[in-house]
């Protein structure tokens, strides 16, 4: 298992903000986004090539449950977005 490069690593990290721009909620979005900056700041002192790997593999992982899971909120996601839309009867 090679370790990754710092472009490889970087390019994880812009891929799964993007992803997080995919969500329409904005809970879910910002959740995401936390998630991703804690997850890199927690392996930032990792220093074994081997735990490097891991940790790119399961981001890159995450990257593809964040995906899918953006498109299943999208295919369910409410009509109006703010409860200041609803028009009262």
């Amino acid at each position: 298992m090679a370790s990754p490069t710092r472009s490889e690593v970087l390019s994880l990290f812009r891929s799964l903000l993007r992803a997080a721009r995919e969500f329409t909620d904005y809970n879910i979005r910002e959740y995401v986004k936390r998630r991703t900056v804690h997850a890199f700041r927690h392996n930032r002192s990792l220093s074994e090539p081997t735990e490097v790997a891991a940790a790119f593999a399961d981001g890159k992982s995450q990257l593809g449950v964040a995906k899918r899971q953006a498109i299943v909120y999208s295919l369910y996601a409410p009509s109006v977005k703010s409860v200041m839309e609803i028009k009262s009867a």
